[in-house]
């Protein structure tokens, strides 16, 4: 099982080697999350999907980072319809028009990729395409904030000056946050406004 949390202290300014190891790790995330795009269908249990990428992130050599982190049951994160995040995998099939998150973190070679996607199953009413299309927009343009000389909070800043414009509201219970040889660790991202 991966190492936990370093969630105090300042942020990790990372090495050009951990910066590399990160980047293989945040590679093959990317690359399961993807692998998933195929399975997410009316009719499939989120089950399925964790059992699924559960064997593709121990066949490539990998562990899955959620797996009894925290006690959490679980090797990705199905999120469905209202739940915000971490949803936990079970055996409601998913059906036509539901929005799900899957959110997968995996540790390799001493370091942990983390991302998600939202995916659109079957026919999704058009206020539920509304809201995946304005949050994978808001993430871009919060992507292309960063860079050197940025405070932190201009992600917040820009979060929560969208959702207003777009008649969206923000959770401020979830945060951003950083990783590398950690699971969850500094800095925190707030998705909020706050100075």
């Amino acid at each position: 099982m991966p190492p936990g949390d370093t969630s105090s202290g300042e942020p990790e300014i990372k090495s050009d080697e951990q910066i590399h190891h990160m980047r293989v790790s945040c590679k093959l995330t990317a690359n399961v999350l993807k692998a998933c795009e195929g399975i997410i269908k009316v009719g499939v249990k989120t089950d399925e999907v964790d059992e699924f990428l559960h064997e593709l992130i121990i066949s490539s050599n990998a562990y899955p980072s959620p797996l009894r982190y925290g006690g959490f049951p679980k090797s990705i994160c199905t999120s469905v319809n209202d739940v915000a995040c971490h949803g936990i995998p079970d055996d409601r099939c998913l059906v036509d028009g539901d929005i799900v998150n899957v959110d997968i973190s995996v540790y390799y070679d001493g370091y942990h990729g983390d991302c998600s996607k939202t995916f659109l199953v079957g026919n999704v009413d058009e206020e539920g395409c509304y809201l995946v299309k304005s949050t994978e927009e808001c993430l871009n343009e919060c992507v292309s904030l960063c860079r050197p000389n940025v405070e932190f909070n201009a992600i917040g800043n820009h979060i929560n000056e969208f959702c207003k414009g777009k008649g969206l509201n923000v959770i401020p219970a979830f945060i951003g946050h950083g990783i590398g040889t950690y699971f969850h660790g500094p800095p925190e991202i707030l998705h909020f406004s706050k100075k």
